[in-house]
């Protein structure tokens, strides 16, 4: 399964965490924005002309340190099919450097439609016989709250290709517990529940060391449903959001982790891409700054975790 894989180069690198690759212009070198735009012009293919050579350049500086990308599709979307074909090639680029690609997409929908969007994301699509990989990520985070009917779909296209997903369970923004800490049967809340669905999801999809192809999204902005959720969850790998600029700390995401430092990878997004903001640093050294950051969130986590190790089950 995908997520044999992710632990696996995650206990390569000793570094259970993931760089989001959410490019927004101003994030970008002036000098990498202003060779797009005199080549295309202030214009979609400029954008993503510019956020293709950026993410090369961050994707370049971090593959010996860490393990996986995760790009947000709307920061592609928004500059139309120019913008889908720089996430393509992103993909593309990083998995040929040997990271794991997690395509933030956050698809929710029923029956042939998200049977559509397994194919895009995870599959292969059909033309006439042929069929071709239209964007090939190895996992796809889901929004699950539409019910089994928009997540068993996925899961054959995962059991075939090799591939998994991350279902939106407890997310880091504030707003989350408005809806997700709801009770209802049993006292239950909504997001204990979706849990218990990924659990159960999940057994159709084992992994040799002990977690299935069907992860949930668990904010390190919630330390104290983190801790519930692996003690309830334990065959579930989770994604942790909320790292960084959203104010979650190496502390508050320890909890996702089991006794062999397992169990979850940490995102940071903005605080790797605007690392070389952040220090004032030249322009040029936009990637080495996002490498020296990276690194130094490394070694915040593994402090806390002391050493990773890999367990056959």
């Amino acid at each position: 399964m995908a997520f044999d894989r992710l632990i696996e180069k995650i206990a390569e690198l000793q570094n259970p965490t993931v760089a989001g690759l959410d490019p927004r212009l101003e994030f970008i070198p002036a000098f990498i924005r202003e060779k797009a735009f005199a080549r295309y012009g202030k214009t979609p293919d400029g954008a993503a002309a510019a956020i293709l050579e950026f993410n090369k350049g961050i994707i370049d500086a971090l593959c010996p340190v860490v393990p996986a990308v995760k790009p947000q599709c709307a920061f592609y979307e928004m500059y139309g099919w120019q913008g889908m074909k720089a996430l393509h090639d992103t993909i593309a680029y990083a998995k040929a450097k040997g990271m794991f690609v997690i395509t933030d997409g956050k698809r929710n929908d029923i029956g042939s439609t998200m049977a559509a969007y397994a194919a895009a994301h995870l599959g292969k699509t059909d033309v006439g016989g042929e069929k071709f990989e239209a964007f090939g990520a190895d996992a796809l985070t889901v929004n699950g709250y539409l019910g089994s009917d928009g997540v068993t779909p996925l899961l054959s296209v995962c059991r075939e290709r090799g591939r998994g997903i991350f279902i939106l369970v407890k997310t880091s923004n504030p707003s989350s517990d408005e809806l997700q800490n709801r009770p209802f049967k049993g006292g239950e809340t909504l997001y204990e529940a979706m849990g218990r669905f990924c659990e159960e999801w999940g057994k159709s999809l084992p992994g040799k060391h002990g977690y299935s192809g069907v992860g949930a999204v668990v904010g390190a902005t919630w330390p104290d449903q983190l801790r519930e959720l692996r003690r309830a969850l334990p065959r579930t790998f989770f994604l942790v959001p909320g790292y960084g600029a959203q104010g979650g700390t190496a502390d508050d995401a320890a909890p996702a982790f089991d006794k062999n430092g397992l169990g979850a990878v940490v995102n940071a997004s903005r605080s790797i891409l605007c690392a070389w903001q952040k220090r004032g640093a030249p322009q040029e050294d936009y990637a080495k700054c996002a490498r020296e950051e990276a690194v130094r969130m490394r070694g915040e986590i593994m402090k806390r975790l002391g050493e990773i190790r890999l367990e056959t089950v």
